[in-house]
């Protein structure tokens, strides 16, 4: 652990190894986002690309850049982050690897409200939105209020988050049964998760949920959510605020999720994956929230340039490719969570 200091009087302690990941996520996710921009039927170079971002391009680069293919590596890079720090903090809050929206019912309440927007209301893309962040919101309520009792953390969060998740999971097919087919259709791939066709009106809600939430979650909460890891009774005695820093917690790791669900849809497993694997590369205990963080923006917009290149001529929605390599790591980690006698 290293500490600076400034004149000021102010300290801030980091790990070294930790900083090291999260810058490095951060380059391999920006590098992935300039290749991304330039692969295409109108291919570019990174130097082109680059000189097209700063304002310094052909007209014809910087129109492609601009306004055809930057809208969408960053809706890739603000919903990986998002998920990767709301994945930090549900695995940190339930002391579980298994702890993700994906798995706790929020994913699923999302898809809901956004379901419920396309089938029964027919709105388009901003009440789509608002839907998936209304239900997500909901049914955080819902498994908060469920599993209060039981202090809202650890099994009884997991065990309450799982039940709502598959009640869900009955009311979005019935849903999709309900809906007309081309309405069905488009409800399909936006259950899948997709980036095909995000504009600048779909990055700016998760920019800014984003600007509220980090700055909340990093400077006013990092720190009592290392404490709570080691008990509520270590962090009464410590002096942290318990049950306020829980439900702030949750709620901003609910908002973090919902409004990547109704950016992309409900992409699975980056929450899951991208904690537990900086974790790994940072050899560090406590939740990791800046490298999770920057992992999750890397993960994501890898997946999306392999969904774009993976098959000649056909591009594959992002969820399909998260899914798929999520799927495979979550069997790779209940395995070794068996052998380990957690589970």
């Amino acid at each position: 652990m290293s500490v600076i200091r400034t004149s000021g009087g102010l300290s801030v302690a980091y790990r070294p190894r930790a900083l090291l990941v999260g810058t490095g996520c951060a380059l391999l996710a920006l590098a992935v986002g300039v290749l991304s921009i330039g692969s295409g039927e109108y291919p570019m170079s990174p130097t082109a690309v680059v000189r097209a971002l700063v304002g310094q391009g052909a007209a014809a680069d910087t129109f492609v850049v601009e306004q055809l293919r930057l809208p969408r590596v960053v809706t890739a890079l603000l919903v990986g982050a998002a998920l990767g720090l709301a994945g930090a903090i549900f695995q940190s809050l339930v002391r579980n690897p298994l702890g993700s929206p994906d798995v706790l019912g929020f994913t699923q309440g999302a898809a809901t409200g956004a379901l419920t927007v396309i089938v029964l209301i027919g709105g388009g893309g901003a009440a789509l939105a608002g839907g998936a962040v209304l239900g997500g919101v909901l049914t955080g309520a819902l498994i908060y209020a469920l599993a209060a009792r039981q202090g809202a953390h650890g099994y009884p969060l997991i065990l309450v988050g799982i039940g709502v998740a598959a009640i869900l999971t009955g009311v979005n097919g019935y849903l999709l049964t309900r809906a007309q087919i081309p309405d069905a259709a488009r409800a399909v791939l936006w259950l899948t998760g997709s980036l095909d066709g995000r504009e600048w009106s779909d990055v700016v809600p998760l920019a800014l949920a984003l600007a509220v939430l980090v700055p909340v979650v990093l400077l006013g909460c990092a720190r009592a959510l290392r404490v709570l890891e080691m008990g509520d009774d270590a962090a009464h005695g410590l002096g942290v605020p318990v049950r306020r820093t829980r439900v702030t917690l949750l709620a901003c790791a609910v908002l973090l999720a919902a409004f990547a669900a109704a950016a992309a849809g409900p992409v699975a497993f980056v929450a899951l994956t991208a904690p537990r694997l900086a974790r790994r590369l940072t050899g560090a205990p406590g939740p990791n929230l800046v490298p999770s963080l920057c992992m999750g923006a890397a993960l994501m917009v890898s997946a999306d340039w392999i969904a774009q290149r993976l098959f000649t001529g056909h591009q594959l929605p992002v969820g399909v490719v998260t899914g798929v390599l999520g799927g495979g790591y979550l069997v790779w980690l209940l395995a070794t969570e068996r052998k380990r006698g957690r589970i």
